[in-house]
C-alpha cells in the first residue's frame, strides 16, 4: 500500500504529495476545511484526521531504516505535543474574559482590554489562521508559551488593510497601532513574539517594515533581514518605550516615513 492510499483510507484528500513537513489538507468528511494533516519523507510518515484521530497514525514504508523510524517517531511525538498545546490554548481562550490587565496598564494602555485567564493576559498565536498556542503574560510582564506548542511561524495580527509591519512584542504592536491611527495610516501589524521568529516571518512578508528593539539582538536581526527597519535612537528602548516618551503622533510620523519606502505586497492587502 502506498502512503497516499494509506492517507485516503484515513479520510485525507491529497491532491499533490508534499515531503518532509506537516501539511494540512481537506478530508472526505469535511471537504471544505483543512481538517487533516500528514507528513511523509518518501518512505515513512504519519496522518491525522482531526475529526477521528486523537493522535497521528504512523505509516511505515517497506525500506525503514532505524534512522527513519526514529525520525518518524520524533515527528509524531512533536505532533502530539503540538496537538495538546493547541487543545489547551483553545480551552484557555474558551474560558478567558475580555477585560483590562495590569500589564496593559503598565505598558501605557489602561483602557485596553485583552483576553484574561487566571490573572494572565492571553495572546492567541496562529499559523495560517489556525490556533497553535498562546503567549501568557503575568502582571509583572513575565512571558511564557504553552509547553509543546509551535512558535516558529506563529503570529498575532492587527489587520487594518495596509502595509505590513513586523514587530516582536504585543505591547510594541499596540503602540504601533496607536501611533499609526494618530497619523491616519493603514497597517497590518504582525506580532512575531521573538527575534528568531521575526526572521522567519520576514520571509512570509517580503514587502514589510521591521520595528525592532534597540538591543544587540534587535540590531543584528534587522541588519541580517535587510528590510527597511526602525530602531529607537535610545539604547535599550523599544517602540512602546519610544511612543510613550515622544507621543503617538510623533512616533507615527517616523513609521509613516518608513512605510513610504516599501511597495505594498499582495499579502499585505488581504
Amino acid at each position: 500500500m502506498s502512503f497516499q492510499q494509506f492517507a485516503e483510507q484515513h479520510g485525507l484528500i491529497i491532491d499533490q504529495l508534499v515531503h518532509d513537513r506537516w501539511t494540512r489538507v481537506s478530508t472526505t468528511d469535511k471537504p471544505n476545511k483543512k481538517n487533516g494533516s500528514y507528513i511523509y519523507d518518501g518512505n515513512s510518515g504519519a496522518v491525522q484526521n482531526w475529526a477521528i484521530h486523537e493522535k497521528p497514525v504512523s505509516f511505515k514504508g517497506k525500506h525503514d531504516s532505524s534512522y527513519a523510524i526514529r525520525k518518524t517517531k520524533t515527528v509524531i511525538d512533536n505532533a502530539q505535543k503540538n496537538s495538546k498545546a493547541t487543545s489547551k490554548a483553545a480551552f484557555i481562550l474558551g474560558h478567558a474574559l475580555k477585560k483590562p490587565h495590569p500589564y496593559l496598564e503598565k505598558k501605557g494602555f489602561p483602557g485596553e482590554s485583552g483576553w484574561c485567564w487566571n490573572d494572565l493576559l492571553v495572546i492567541p498565536m496562529r499559523i495560517n489562521g489556525d490556533l497553535v498556542g498562546c503567549q501568557l503574560i503575568d502582571q509583572e510582564g513575565n512571558k511564557k508559551f504553552l509547553s509543546g506548542q509551535k512558535t516558529k511561524g506563529a503570529s498575532a495580527v492587527f489587520d487594518n488593510k495596509g502595509p505590513v509591519l513586523l514587530c516582536e512584542g504585543y505591547a510594541t504592536a499596540l503602540s504601533i497601532r496607536r501611533a499609526l491611527k494618530a497619523n491616519r495610516t493603514r497597517y497590518k501589524i504582525v506580532v512575531c513574539f521573538s527575534a528568531g521568529n521575526l526572521s522567519d516571518m520576514a520571509k512570509t512578508y517580503p514587502d514589510s517594515v521591521l520595528v525592532a528593539d534597540n538591543d544587540p539582538v534587535g540590531i543584528r536581526v534587522s541588519k541580517k533581514i535587510a528590510h527597511p527597519y526602525w530602531i529607537s535612537p535610545n539604547q535599550g528602548e523599544d517602540f512602546n518605550d519610544y511612543e510613550l516618551r515622544v507621543g503617538a503622533e510623533k512616533a507615527g510620523q517616523a513609521l509613516k516615513t518608513l512605510i513610504k519606502s516599501i511597495k505594498q505586497s499582495p499579502v499585505s492587502q488581504t
